[in-house]
C-alpha cells in the first residue's frame, strides 16, 4: 500500500474506497482491541485479518499500514467503558405474564466485570444459581447529556455483544445487585464493536455447549436503542466507551464449570466464554 493511503484518516478512507465498493458496504466497520506481544492496540477486522488503528477510536483514528492475523493476537474486550449501563426486563418474551414497564429499567454493572472473549467466566465459590443472559449492547461515540429521541443515534458510534451474567440467588436475597451483576468476569464483552449496523433488527442468539437456548431479533425489543439512549442521558451523562447492555430476550438456565457459553449478534460475531470454577 503506498505510505500515503497509510497514513489516511479512516473516515477519508472509507470515502475513497467507496469509488470501488458499493457505500453501504464501506459504512460497516468491525474494530477490535488486542493484545500483540507486550502492547494492547486498535485494529480494523477485515476477515482474518487485523489492520492495525492509531489515536482515539472515537475521534479520527488513523491506519497505520501496519497488518497482523486475527490467529496471532488475543482478542481483548473492544471498549474500556468508564460507565457500563444495562437495561432490565427489555423483551416482553423475557417478562413472561407480566407487563412492560412505561420507562427503561436501569442497573449498572462495573467496568471490573468486563472481559473479552475467551476469557473464563468465573464461578464464584459461594454462588450456586449463575445464568448466562446474551444481549446486544450499545457503545457511546460522543458525549451525551439531556439529548432527545430523535437525536439519540447521533450519540451511538456502533453495538457490539455482550453477556450480562447472574447470580440469579443473589438477585433475589441482596439489596441491590452489586455482587448478582457487577462481580469480577460477570460482563463478558465482544469480540468487536461494528458501526454501520442496523442495529434496530439483528438476529441476537445465545448457545450453552452448542445447543441453542435464546434467539430474537432486536426488533423486539421494548425499549429500542433511541429510547434507551435519550432516557440514560437525562439522568447520566455518557461518555465516549460507555456502553449499555440493551436487555436479554426468552428464558435463561444455569451455568456450571466447564460449560461454554456462546453469544452471536448478526454483523457482529460470537462472543464465547468458558465458565471456570474461581480458584
Amino acid at each position: 500500500m503506498h505510505r500515503y493511503v497509510r497514513s489516511l484518516p479512516i473516515a477519508l478512507f472509507l470515502v475513497l474506497a467507496t469509488m470501488v465498493i458499493p457505500a453501504r458496504a464501506q459504512q460497516i466497520v468491525k474494530y477490535v482491541r488486542y493484545a500483540e506481544g507486550n502492547s494492547i492496540r486498535l485494529g480494523m477486522l477485515s476477515g482474518d485479518t487485523i489492520r492495525q488503528v492509531s489515536g482515539d477510536l472515537f475521534a479520527s483514528p488513523q491506519l497505520t499500514g501496519k497488518t497482523v492475523l486475527l490467529s496471532q493476537a488475543k482478542l481483548l474486550a473492544p471498549v474500556t467503558p468508564k460507565k457500563v449501563i444495562a437495561v432490565g426486563l427489555n423483551y416482553q418474551t423475557h417478562l413472561g405474564e407480566r407487563s412492560a414497564a412505561t420507562y427503561p429499567g436501569l442497573f449498572a454493572k462495573l467496568p471490573t466485570s468486563i472481559i473479552g472473549t475467551e476469557a473464563d467466566i468465573v464461578y464464584p465459590s459461594d454462588a450456586h444459581n449463575l445464568h448466562y443472559e446474551g444481549e446486544m449492547v450499545v457503545v457511546i461515540g460522543k458525549r451525551a447529556s439531556h439529548v432527545s429521541e430523535a437525536d439519540a443515534k447521533q450519540y451511538v458510534f456502533g453495538v457490539t455483544v455482550g453477556n450480562d451474567v447472574s447470580e440469579r440467588d443473589w438477585q433475589r436475597s441482596d439489596l441491590q445487585w452489586f455482587r448478582a451483576k457487577a462481580s469480577d468476569t460477570f460482563g463478558p464483552l465482544g469480540p468487536a464493536v461494528v458501526t454501520g449496523l442496523d442495529y434496530d433488527d439483528l438476529l441476537l442468539e445465545t448457545r450453552l455447549n452448542g445447543e441453542v437456548v435464546q434467539s430474537q431479533r432486536t426488533r423486539d425489543l421494548i425499549f429500542g436503542v433511541a429510547v434507551i439512549v435519550s432516557y440514560v442521558s437525562r439522568y447520566v451523562t455518557l461518555e465516549p466507551g460507555d456502553i449499555i447492555y440493551t436487555g436479554t430476550p426468552g428464558t435463561t438456565k444455569p451455568m456450571k464449570p466447564g460449560d461454554i457459553v456462546e453469544v452471536e449478534l448478526e454483523g457482529v460475531g460470537v462472543l464465547r466464554n468458558r465458565v471456570a470454577a474461581a480458584q
